[in-house]
């Protein structure tokens, strides 16, 4: 399944819909970043609402401003894993939901690779632990 949205305005989504039977199904959102969580809680009470038994988010830049925080605690998601290109620990501390993956390795070795002329797209399938 997916969500289209439709946005008149930036951080106002105006139409939201979904496509496909997410019935009895966990349900994963991915997006590039939450910021005030306006749309991934949105998306998550759409996916609950339609039947959806658990739901779960993944973004790689966690902002959490505004009323961010308290929109992901009172939200159907259950885990909200972010990357730490960010900080989080503040963050998590308010808010238990939030997990970051540490991506720091995976960072200094593209930016190695690019330096030294290296292949980058070697790390798509060679991910450094």
């Amino acid at each position: 399944a997916l969500i289209h949205k439709e946005r008149a305005v930036a951080n106002e989504v105006q139409r939201m819909t979904l496509v496909g039977d997410v019935t009895d199904r966990v349900a994963v959102i991915i997006d590039d970043l939450a910021d005030t969580c306006g749309t991934v809680v949105k998306a998550a009470e759409k996916l609950t609402e339609a039947g959806a038994k658990n739901v779960y988010a993944m973004m790689i830049h966690g902002v959490f401003s505004g009323p961010a925080l308290e929109r992901l605690m009172k939200s159907p998601i259950e885990i909200i894993v972010v990357s730490n290109t960010i900080p989080q620990h503040e963050k998590i501390a308010i808010c238990p939901k939030i997990q970051a993956i540490d991506v720091s390795s995976i960072l200094g070795e593209a930016v190695r690779r690019t330096h030294n002329g290296e292949s980058v797209s070697y790390l798509f399938g060679n991910v450094p632990l």
